[in-house]
């Protein structure tokens, strides 16, 4: 079977790239003071209550990357998610919001052994693998184990591919050695997805994370993303926003709308709140569906169903109600 034939026709176009030039990143400034006012200022300035709170709600749940990244997954416990990844909201509560539907999540993301499993799980669903790959989280494995990686992934079908950036070029500014790296894991995506992790975290500065967002995105990334969620620091809002820039810089630069996917800590509804606010403001309304936007997360989904039931009975029910699996 031609897997690459199967992959998901709502992806958007391929970002194709451009040259490596230092033009747009040299003397690159970023007023770390400024970028904090500017995301403290979203949550007073813009307040959704009620049935709006339920549709932004609503709209988070459809831009999750479900996730699960342990060192005990198993075929079984990813069979669960992806049930989950089907039916995020109970029936009772989607039917008394009265969606025509149950909404389903962005994707599944797992570890590249664990593609094909969640791959059977999701046939019919429209729901897209992710895969993990490229020694994540570390990155330091070699280069051909690391396209490998990629290989793997995609031949047991995964439709996107979060790769992770080797940091000591950001810090030793070999931008030359960070474009080649992800040019080449861009090129042996083929026509799956790629989103490049740079694990924000690890880089120090907001002007290294704006410089390795544009590197990354001249290299071809259709998507740039915080973290892995394994770096002590993970999304934050002051990081998302200079990621948010750099992203509308490269759109000026090219004519190209490249994704963006905060991932690690965002784990309450008014977390992804937050998120949506400042993507909305800083990039607009286009980029609030899942082929630009996502969030990568897992127990951010429970809190989502937790509010969603407040609102439609006016009481907050346990978590073991809202279990992932």
């Amino acid at each position: 079977m031609n897997v690459q034939a199967q992959l998901h026709h709502n992806l958007r176009p391929r970002n194709e790239g451009m040259p490596l030039t230092l033009d747009p990143i040299r003397g690159a400034q970023v007023n770390l003071s400024a970028a904090e006012r500017r995301v403290a200022s979203l949550p007073g300035r813009r307040t959704v209550k009620k049935e709006w709170q339920a549709a932004w709600l609503i709209k988070a749940l459809q831009l999750i990357d479900l996730t699960t990244l342990a060192g005990d997954d198993t075929p079984g416990r990813v069979h669960r998610l992806c049930a989950k990844a089907r039916q995020p909201l109970r029936e009772d509560l989607v039917e008394a919001l009265g969606l025509p539907a149950s909404p389903h999540v962005g994707a599944v993301c797992v570890y590249p052994t664990m593609v094909a499993p969640a791959v059977r799980a999701l046939a019919g669903s429209g729901i897209p693998v992710a895969s993990v790959a490229t020694g994540f989280p570390a990155g330091l494995t070699p280069l051909p184990l690391r396209l490998d990686e990629i290989r793997m992934a995609i031949a047991d079908g995964a439709e996107e591919i979060d790769i992770v950036i080797t940091r000591a070029h950001v810090l030793t500014q070999d931008w030359q050695a960070l474009y080649d790296e992800v040019k080449a894991m861009r090129e042996t995506c083929g026509r799956a997805h790629l989103k490049a992790i740079l694990a924000t975290g690890d880089l120090r500065t907001l002007r290294n994370v704006y410089k390795a967002s544009m590197v990354a995105m001249m290299a071809g990334a259709d998507f740039i993303k915080t973290s892995t969620g394994k770096e002590e620091v993970n999304a934050t809002l002051p990081v998302s926003l200079v990621m948010c820039r750099a992203i509308r810089d490269y759109l000026a630069l090219t004519g190209f709308k490249v994704g963006f996917k905060p991932a690690g800590g965002v784990r309450t509804a008014k977390d992804a709140l937050n998120w949506l606010i400042l993507i909305k403001e800083e990039l607009g309304r286009e980029w609030l569906e899942p082929d630009l936007f996502r969030i990568g997360a897992s127990a951010l989904l429970g809190d989502i169903e937790r509010q969603i039931e407040h609102f439609v009975t006016g009481r907050y029910a346990a978590a073991s109600r809202h279990a992932m699996a």
